[in-house]
């Protein structure tokens, strides 16, 4: 697909300075640009690169003021707000890119699923009894949706993604590559010789609009009820939601973070990478947890929090510091022991 720098600007409500039908077929950044790509710049951290870069079209703030020469083939396109018009293009790009409506085959649909119109299958997918799909849904190849699932419009799933029995996925959603939904939590109770007995597993997933989950994530089925991600949740690769959880509106969490059975998220709350957040808690609406912190507690108000187990970051920070000098300390404290030995011995 091919845009001039005069289609571009009229999508973003720019002022282009250069020629209007210099045209483009990708898109690049700064530093690495050539000759038909679109780029960006909004951090002056790169500004240096704009002097150089081969791209043909540059976004840029309505504030930026070149301090050198620009390339003679560079044309620029001022906005208001570089980076956010840089991704509202990515929408535009990746929504043309999106799959045509059709059903590939081989592909398996129960004769009770409700499949809306413009929705793509890809192959080997299997829908399920009384499956119903939303108009508009990318459903990328061996994907499988079980018996009574529901898939709000707008919505897509990548390839290998599992959406077990009862489940259900808002509107525009996004699942990437092998994300498995409602799949058992992890529920078992010794019997009286110490064997662990399964504990049935009958609740299921509820996933609001506006929802992505990244790569290989699990969101466990609720042993009764629902575990619920409300809507503008975003999810990173990699990560691991129990049964019975549920996670507060617009709340962010980076790859490999863990949450146990039954706790609650607030809204807004940000979650570093590989932290892990024990059962049966609450987390307070706008709380920030930092990478590999493990939260052992519930959290009554919004506050950041650090270490494992996890306490309020200036606490950290400053107990690290102790932490740091206890080599230093421990000599020191050889030495005064050595020395008190000394005058001991002296006075006797």
């Amino acid at each position: 697909m091919e845009f001039s720098a005069e289609q571009i600007a009229e999508i973003l409500k720019g002022k282009i300075i250069g020629e209007p039908t210099i045209t483009v077929n990708g898109l690049a950044k700064i530093e690495e640009g050539r000759t038909g790509t679109l780029s960006f710049l909004s951090n002056p951290k790169y500004e240096n690169y704009i002097y150089t870069t081969a791209s043909s079209i540059c976004i840029v703030n309505d504030s930026f003021n070149p301090s050198k020469p620009l390339p003679k083939t560079l044309t620029l396109i001022k906005v208001e707000d570089a980076y956010a018009c840089f991704a509202k293009l990515l929408e535009v790009y990746s929504n043309l890119s999106k799959k045509q409506a059709v059903i590939e085959q081989p592909t398996f649909v129960d004769e009770s699923a409700k499949v809306g119109a413009g929705v793509y299958l890809g192959a080997f997918t299997y829908v399920g009894k009384n499956v119903e799909i939303g108009e508009n849904c990318s459903i990328y190849p061996n994907t499988y949706l079980g018996d009574n699932v529901k898939i709000g419009k707008q919505t897509t799933l990548y390839a290998g993604v599992i959406v077990y029995d009862a489940c259900t996925i808002g509107e525009n959603c996004i699942l990437h590559a092998g994300v498995v939904i409602g799949s058992d939590g992890f529920g078992f109770a010794p019997d009286e010789h110490g064997v662990y007995q399964k504990i049935p597993q009958i609740g299921n997933v509820i996933i609001e609009d506006n929802v992505e989950i990244g790569a290989n994530s699990t969101i466990d089925r609720a042993t009764m009820g629902s575990t619920i991600i409300r809507k503008g949740v975003k999810i990173d690769n990699l990560c691991q939601v129990a049964h019975n959880v549920e996670i507060g509106e617009n709340t962010a969490m980076a790859a490999q973070v863990g949450i146990a059975g039954s706790a609650k998220i607030g809204k807004r709350v940000m979650i570093g990478g590989q932290a892990g957040i024990s059962g049966h808690l609450e987390i307070a609406d706008e709380t920030k947890i930092v990478a590999q912190s493990g939260v052992p507690s519930s959290v009554k108000k919004a506050i950041t929090l650090m270490g494992s187990p996890s306490f309020p970051i200036d606490d950290f920070k400053r107990s690290f510091i102790g932490f740091r000098k206890l080599p230093q300390l421990m000599n020191r404290i050889s030495e005064l022991e050595a020395k008190l030995e000394a005058l001991t011995s002296k006075n006797k």
